[in-house]
This record gives structure tokens, sequence and C-alpha cells, in this order.
């Protein structure tokens, strides 16, 4: 899972401006977000730096 929704939220920045400096789909991008997909590792660091957050952000831990 990934807080990618939750970040863009908290930085009000769209999906679609994602999308555009990804040079993905809108549909990907919004995967993405919905947590249907899973962004690659590298889309993950392109996200995190395009938006200006530790990648660490992005992420949802699986420990308890």
């Amino acid at each position: 899972m990934n807080r990618i929704k939750e970040v863009l939220g908290e930085k009000e920045i769209t999906q679609t401006w994602l999308a555009k400096e990804l040079g993905k789909s809108y549909n990907m991008v919004n995967s993405y977000v919905q947590n249907r997909r899973q962004p690659s590792i590298e889309v993950l660091f392109q996200i995190a730096e395009l938006i200006n957050v530790d990648v660490q952000e992005l992420l949802v831990s699986n420990k308890k």
C-alpha cells in the first residue's frame, strides 16, 4: 500500500499534473493513487522527487 493520495492532497497536487510530469497516463497514476497498482521503485522515487518529499512518506509500513 502507498500514501500517494494522502500526500498529493496535503500538497494540493493534482493527479493530472503528476501524470504529465511522470509521462504516464492519468489512468495509470489514478491506479497508483487508488492502490489498484503499485508503482515500481523507480517511479516511486520519481514521484517523491517531483512532489518534494522523502520516499518513505509515500509508503505505509507493514510492521505492527
